[in-house]
Parts: C-alpha cells; structure tokens; sequence
C-alpha cells in the first residue's frame, strides 16, 4: 500500500542528498520518479534540486501555494503518456515551503493515484516554528522519519536552525522565508539555541 512519508531534519543534514539518492536508485533499476520542488527556493536556479556536495536534478514540476499538484502530476502523465502505474515513486525537495493544498495534492496522490510520495523538508524555520508545509506533513503523513546530525557547536543532536547574521545569532524578526545555506543557518541543539 503507498504511503506519504515525512522525512525532516535540520539544516544540513542531507536531506537532498537522500532525496537524490532515492531517485537514482529507482532509476538505475529502470523505474520511473516524479520530482517537485517548490517554486520559490531559486538558490540552484528554477528546476535545479541541488545538494551541497554539488550532485543535481532537475525537477519535473514546480509548485507555488496555489498550486494543486495531483492535477500537475495528472496533467504530467498525460502529457508524456505515461499510466501512474509506470511512476513508482513521487520525490518531493523542501516541502516545508509548501502550502496546505500543496500537502493535501500529496496526499491525493498517494490515496487517489496509489504513488508513494516521500517529501523532505526542514520542521522548523528560525524561530523554531513550524513551517505551514510541514505542520500538515506532520498531520497527514503515514510515515514521519527524522534525518539526524549533530549541532555545530557540541556533539548533541540537533534539533533546531540557527540563523546567523555577520557571526550572530538571529533570534527574533519576520516569518518572511530568506533563502539560504551553511552560510546563513547551522544545526544546533535545543541549549545552543536558546544561548
């Protein structure tokens, strides 16, 4: 039975690197994946799902707030001729920045076109709130799974995203998304987050 999976971790904890991983596995053994990414992470470039160690792929659809994206994967079958059948894994990048309708398109995907779907996403912004796509992953998903790494200043799990500012702390301002890597978040525990 297909499953909509959540697999979350903090900032640097490699959570596209597993998602390409993922694909390429399917691949190499001849089996086809649908990718989505949300339209507003334009780090690497519109389509470009890249990890820090530098391995990409494109994405096959892009999805903003209003999109609904089980009409997007149908309208994606049809135009390459493809039955869902023959698509054995949907693999979503930051599905945090995902809207609730995006989330609930997953899960119609999952429950109506019978495709796994495995998103990867941060639980958390800055502030330690969670982001509107993830607290519906975390509702609505079958299967919730964290991808670990230590906090950057000790060897304790980290659990939190520290935004920095010229080597500081951030730890107050807008909920507005500011795009960033290493250069801007760490992984950090719960006590040097709260420092």
């Amino acid at each position: 039975m297909p499953k909509l999976y959540f697999r979350h971790g903090t900032v640097g904890s490699s959570k596209t690197l597993e998602l390409l991983r993922v694909s390429y596995n399917y691949t190499q053994q001849g089996k086809k994946v649908i990718l989505i990414k949300p339209k507003i992470d334009t780090r690497f470039g519109e389509l470009t799902i890249k990890t820090r160690v530098g391995l990409s792929q494109d994405a096959d659809i892009l999805s903003g707030n209003n999109t609904d994206i089980y009409t997007e994967v149908l309208s994606l079958l049809e135009k390459q001729q493809i039955r869902n059948v023959d698509i054995h894994c949907v693999l979503v990048d930051e599905v945090n920045f995902m809207s609730k309708k995006n989330i609930y398109g997953l899960r119609q995907i999952v429950n109506l076109l019978h495709i796994p779907v495995i998103a990867y996403g941060l639980k958390t912004d800055y502030l330690g709130e969670l982001f509107e796509g993830s607290s519906y992953m975390l509702a609505w998903a079958d299967s919730i799974e964290e991808i670990k790494i230590t906090c950057q200043y000790c060897n304790s799990k980290a659990i939190m995203n520290l935004k920095l500012q010229d080597g500081k702390p951030v730890t107050s301002g807008s909920k507005e998304v500011d795009l960033g890597c290493e250069e801007k978040y760490v992984p950090v525990c719960s006590k040097h987050f709260h420092l």
